[in-house]
């Protein structure tokens, strides 16, 4: 550059350097070359939606009845929990006065909330505490129908010469959204399909996308929404979970060295209600 010049013209050094590249796929990989990978299934599993169940019946097994609340606010309706509920919205088949305790976290909110909260949500039998966001239930998503495949192949990714790489292909279709979706009946894009994710081949990899299975399994990878990159809206986007879609470098933040990514990925799923005690639940 301009820089380059004007040092070579006064006689001082100049170190040429070529800026780096980015490598957003592995080399070629024959069919021959591809690996399965042992200990892993994906067999879709059955919906969690609790058939037949009013929304109060299925939040009754998550709390406890409070008989004499705290003279404190309910952070759904902000009214005090001593007073009734302060829900303008449709109204639930619960008297605003109730409160009941999260059993797990301890939170303690206006039942009529609780239920009016629910009702806004997937209706799957989960719900999740809008203080702490601890997970009842099994939380489903509502990502539209597609393909998650996966295999070993025989490459390394940086930071991880030590072994393969496992790679991720996601395939989904546009089409037309659903009553879970944000504009039921009209259709949506689906930009970037087929998009390839890497894991190292290694344990912690191996652990991650055992969990990625259930996460899509249970539709919390994808969603419909409105793209933070181009602004488009109803288009399929990434749901919370990061993934690397970034082979050979890490020019846009995606991709490898990243000694923090699997752990990070790991807590993302947490949060998610994902944990090795879902894998259990999976085969059950």
């Amino acid at each position: 550059g301009i820089t380059g010049i004007l040092m070579s013209a006064a006689g001082l050094p100049v170190c040429l350097t070529r800026p780096p590249k980015l490598v957003l796929h592995p080399p070629p990989v024959s069919k021959s070359e591809i690996q399965s990978i042992p200990g892993t299934s994906h067999t879709p599993s059955d919906s969690c939606s609790p058939a037949g169940k009013t929304p109060e019946e299925v939040l009754k097994k998550y709390l406890q009845k409070v008989r004499h609340p705290l003279d404190e606010d309910c952070t759904i309706c902000m009214e005090r929990l001593s007073a009734p509920s302060g829900y303008k919205g449709p109204q639930p088949a619960v008297k605003p006065d109730l409160v009941g305790k999260l059993v797990k976290c301890g939170h303690v909110f206006h039942l009529h909330c609780l239920v009016a909260m629910y009702n806004n949500g997937n209706k799957d039998g989960s719900l999740q505490c809008p203080t702490c966001k601890t997970i009842y239930g099994v939380k489903t998503g509502t990502q539209p129908p597609g393909k998650m495949e996966y295999h070993v192949i025989p490459h390394a990714l940086p930071g991880h010469s030590d072994c393969k790489t496992i790679r991720i292909i996601y395939n989904i279709p546009p089409g037309v959204q659903g009553p879970e979706h944000p504009n039921p009946g009209k259709s949506f894009t689906a930009r970037g399909f087929p998009r390839h994710c890497y894991l190292p081949d290694s344990e912690k990899g191996r652990k991650v996308l055992k969990l990625l299975l259930v996460a899509w399994d249970r539709r919390l990878i994808f969603a419909i929404g409105t793209s933070s990159t181009t602004g488009e809206s109803d288009t399929v986007i990434w749901n919370e979970i990061h993934h690397k879609t970034e082979f050979g470098s890490n020019l846009t933040g995606h991709g490898y060295p990243d000694i923090n990514y699997l752990d990070n990925v790991l807590a993302e799923l947490a949060a998610q209600g994902i944990t090795e005690e879902s894998l259990a639940q999976e085969k059950d």
